[in-house]
């Protein structure tokens, strides 16, 4: 069984930086496209970042420079690093995984078939 779990979300005031991490299991985490979405209360799941299995990484707009998605093959982890954090980056932030080797477009919430729970992240001004 496949299961994601993301951790290391929290409060932290505007500037500061945060990582996310998320465990995978019953998967190899640099088998398939990996990447990070984010959802605010009232307004839909968005792409922040993804990296292929070739390791590949692309960033929405509004994040590069400032946040690191990365991987570690030998503790099966995602990770997220988050740096310059704004307020409008509070949300609910997701790992997800699309299910097949040939990577689909990254950006694609739909491309995505397993999914974590969520790791709250939230910016004070």
């Amino acid at each position: 069984q496949v299961q994601l779990v993301e951790s290391g979300g929290g409060l932290v005031q505007a500037g500061g930086s945060l990582r996310l991490s998320c465990r995978t299991s019953g998967r190899t985490v640099g088998s398939t496209a990996m990447g990070w979405f984010r959802q605010a209360p009232g307004k839909e799941r968005e792409f922040a970042a993804a990296i292929t299995n070739l390791g590949t990484t692309e960033y929405a707009d509004f994040v590069k420079g400032r946040f690191t998605i990365s991987r570690d093959n030998a503790k099966n982890t995602l990770y997220l690093q988050m740096n310059s954090l704004k307020p409008e980056d509070t949300a609910l932030y997701y790992c997800a995984a699309q299910a097949t080797p040939t990577t689909l477009l990254l950006e694609i919430t739909t491309n995505y078939f397993y999914w974590g729970q969520g790791t709250q992240v939230t910016v004070s001004s």
